[in-house]
């Protein structure tokens, strides 16, 4: 019988500045593992030419380099690419690759599935499964850039998952961007998008690393924001305005409120009124949405009952919020034809 080995991907410089400590091994040697792993990529402790054979071995036979594998992609007729990566104990996963004219952005997973139950989003109608480890969070990005032929140039922490319910793995990756060794990804063209957790936001303001941040808003009433995000519950939108509010001001950074445009339940006058004040009081830009169908998870229930804003009344009211100095951009559907466009990643459990 093989003997398990543990994941050293996904292990932070610090992480594995300990480990080779506790193995008897140099310090300096972590940093040459972390550049092999980080920077140049290899799959295989053989190829680590400046560690000792011995070194080499006893980490072959006690660690793993790999944490995801490559299962299918799907290109839809606009370039944006849907990968399927599959995980060691069999779950799988999607990455998906939005390529435009300035920027190649990857949007990565980090749960199998979701817990929170949101209406518009397919990967909650799908339900939860299990959180994704740093190194297969990372992995996604190191995997996609082998089926892309331009460099990937921002992270969006925005695929399947509530990346602040699986916050110690979604720290450790970020800490891994952080790193100057990794070279490639910056925290500046990195963003953590949430539904709000509100205690993990002020946690994450205080680690100092700054990736930018996007709150799923959807709505500034309490009471329609729990009938389309059941966390709101939990964590009030109240609460979470306070903790956004104190990430801008802790990481001089402008948060980014996501918004998607649901026909008749937050799309009316006294929603752009209330954005406009929103927006007057925290430094930040809107991300309007289309609503993107949720057809192939066949919705009951709430989620049936969503349908996308009509496009002129779209305009409408991005131009109204304009008029008021509103800093607003339009995110284009791409990838819906595969069901890669937002909101749409679920796939079935084993």
């Amino acid at each position: 019988m093989n003997k398990y080995k543990t994941q050293l991907k996904g292990l932070t410089l610090e992480e594995l500045q300990s480990l080779f400590l506790e193995m008897g091994e140099a310090k300096f040697r972590a940093l040459q593992v972390f550049n092999w792993m980080y920077n140049f990529r290899v799959t295989s402790f053989d190829k680590m030419e400046n560690l000792s054979k011995p070194l080499r071995a006893k980490l072959k036979e006690n660690y793993s380099l790999i944490t995801l594998n490559f299962a299918s992609s799907e290109l839809s007729a606009g370039g944006t690419k849907k990968l399927i990566f599959e995980t060691a104990d069999g779950n799988k996963i999607e990455s998906v690759i939005i390529p435009d004219e300035k920027r190649n952005t990857l949007c990565i997973s980090t749960q199998v599935g979701c817990p929170l139950d949101c209406k518009f989003c397919a990967t909650g109608l799908m339900g939860y499964k299990k959180n994704l480890s740093a190194g297969e969070i990372f992995d996604q990005y190191l995997l996609a850039q082998q089926h892309t032929e331009r460099d990937i140039t921002n992270i969006v922490y925005m695929g399947m998952g509530e990346p602040l319910l699986n916050y110690n793995a979604t720290l450790n990756s970020l800490k891994i961007f952080a790193e100057a060794l990794t070279k490639g990804i910056t925290l500046k063209k990195t963003i953590v998008s949430t539904s709000g957790i509100a205690p993990k936001i002020i946690e994450l303001a205080d680690t100092g690393l700054k990736p930018k941040l996007a709150l799923s808003l959807h709505s500034c009433f309490e009471k329609t924001r729990s009938k389309i995000m059941p966390i709101n519950e939990k964590y009030s939108l109240k609460e979470n305005l306070e903790a956004v509010a104190y990430y801008a001001m802790k990481t001089k950074t402008r948060i980014t409120f996501e918004y998607i445009m649901l026909k008749g339940l937050n799309d009316r006058d006294e929603d752009i009124k209330a954005l406009i004040k929103l927006t007057n009081q925290i430094p930040s830009k809107i991300n309007v949405i289309p609503f993107n169908s949720l057809q192939h998870m066949h919705p009951t229930g709430f989620s049936a009952s969503l349908f996308p804003t009509e496009k002129n009344r779209i305009e409408a009211f991005v131009q109204k919020l304009r008029d008021n100095d509103v800093t607003v951009m339009i995110r284009d559907t791409q990838g819906d034809d595969i069901a890669a466009a937002c909101g749409q990643l679920a796939l079935k459990f084993k």
